[in-house]
């Protein structure tokens, strides 16, 4: 099978989860193209395999002037209709105003490349993650070149804007959808016609648990991590000030046991790092927390290796990869009950839930974890089982694969496609399942 993955930017250090999709597809003998609108800058080439995967990702921007135009004659001329249909389908999804259709007309033109590229390789399916603009442009270049499109629901943001995006109409347009969360269906099925509610279905984003190490959870916590983009939707604040309450809390007599050297890591960055950077200084927090911008995917790995408790703080999430990655290490959690994170986190089994904004509630959760090892141990122990039965990135790779093979066989599979991966080892080299995958790396540890 030979396919195409768009994004409108890859390989980003934040969508590590989208790598590892199509890293692990390639590994199940599926030939992935992969398309980006725009190249990544060099602030997101934090490890080997992001520049390996920039080296061979086509980027349609900036455009070829001479290969735009012969892109679009081409279309032009082997198929009239369709490309007039196309003009059409553009102009009927375009967003509202004259900026709308600016975007729109430019949407296009970056469809017509696509659209040829895909064409020149002869790749028979299109798979789109991040479905706001990148997906305008895979849903006209599906048109134009008059092959399938399918994408990857994630939210939260396309639910911001449905109408904006015309989500119903690439809904409606798409060989199959997948949600990350039933949060995620359900809220696409507000938008999509009822007829193309069972052709959307459950596949979770996921991470490879052989990669953790589990944590011991022998001691008093003082170390709190974050991971996360550096913006106003993942709700800092709420945990700087949450740590100036726990300094102050666990530094006087109101609590049995002091952790006078409460540390918190943030890793990753973005828009608002010098203001937060800045409101960290001025509560006084300084000694702290140290901001580590971003770093590749064993770095963060060590990371969780070296904290107590991980906190999410967002207003706004899918379900976060980085979730994932700190139950996997036995690590405890502490997020915001928001999306489909409830679908991960089980509030008082694997980790808290607070309500987005509550800092009380935020800092009650991480005072609990901090003064209880035997909480921490046992939370975390939950949280690595959770993650390895329902967000093993091989299980949701191979649901995703039997998906796609299905549906461009014209069937249509359950809402979670009811589809198991057995492993055979065979050696300390090769891997058969009866998938049909094989792998000739076997995943490392650590």
């Amino acid at each position: 099978m030979r396919i195409a993955y768009l994004t409108g930017e890859y390989p980003r250090a934040t969508d590590t989860f989208i790598q590892r999709e199509v890293i692990t597809l390639r590994e199940m003998g599926v030939d992935v193209h992969t398309f980006s609108v725009r190249r990544t800058g060099d602030e997101h080439m934090v490890g080997e395999e992001q520049k390996r995967e920039r080296d061979r990702t086509f980027y349609i921007l900036p455009p070829n002037p001479i290969n735009l135009l012969l892109a679009h004659l081409g279309l032009l001329l082997a198929s009239p209709k369709k490309y007039l249909q196309a003009i059409k389908l553009a102009w009927s999804t375009s967003q509202p105003g004259l900026r709308g259709a600016f975007y729109q007309f430019f949407y296009f033109l970056e469809a017509g490349i696509l659209a040829k590229q895909i064409q020149k390789r002869q790749i028979v399916h299109l798979h789109n993650h991040i479905v706001e603009a990148s997906g305008t442009v895979a849903m006209l270049a599906a048109h134009l070149g008059g092959f399938t499109y399918s994408f990857t629901l994630h939210g939260p943001y396309i639910f911001f804007r449905p109408h904006q995006w015309r989500l119903d109409e690439k809904i409606k347009r798409a060989l199959f959808v997948c949600c990350i969360s039933h949060y995620a269906r359900s809220q696409g099925m507000i938008f999509a016609p009822t007829d193309k509610w069972n052709r959307m279905h459950i596949i979770h984003c996921g991470i490879d648990p052989a990669l953790f190490n589990v944590v011991s959870h022998n001691e008093s916590g003082k170390r709190l991590l974050f991971v996360g983009r550096l913006a106003a939707a993942k709700g800092l604040p709420i945990l700087l000030e949450s740590l100036v309450t726990l300094r102050r809390c666990l530094t006087t007599s109101c609590c049995a046991s002091t952790h006078c050297e409460l540390t918190l890591t943030v890793v990753g960055d973005g828009p608002d790092r010098q203001k937060l950077e800045q409101m960290t200084a001025q509560l006084g927090l300084s000694q702290n927390v140290n901001f580590v911008g971003y770093k590749s995917q064993a770095e963060v790995r060590n990371y969780f290796q070296q904290t107590d408790i991980f906190v999410m703080s967002s207003f706004a999430e899918g379900i976060p990869v980085v979730l994932m990655e700190a139950m996997a290490a036995g690590v405890p959690v502490v997020a915001t009950q928001i999306a489909g994170v409830s679908e991960l986190v089980e509030d008082g089994v694997n980790g808290y839930l607070v309500p987005p904004g509550d800092s009380i509630s935020l800092t009650e959760c991480i005072e609990k974890l901090l003064s209880d090892d035997k909480l921490r141990a046992a939370f975390g122990t939950v949280g690595r089982t959770k993650v390895e039965k329902d967000f093993n990135i091989h299980h949701e790779v191979a649901r995703l694969h039997h998906l796609m093979t299905s549906a461009l066989q014209g069937k249509v599979e359950p809402i979670r496609p009811d589809y198991q991966q057995k492993q055979v080892f065979l050696n300390e080299d090769q891997i058969v399942t009866t998938s049909g995958y094989e792998s000739t790396n076997r995943p490392e540890t650590g």
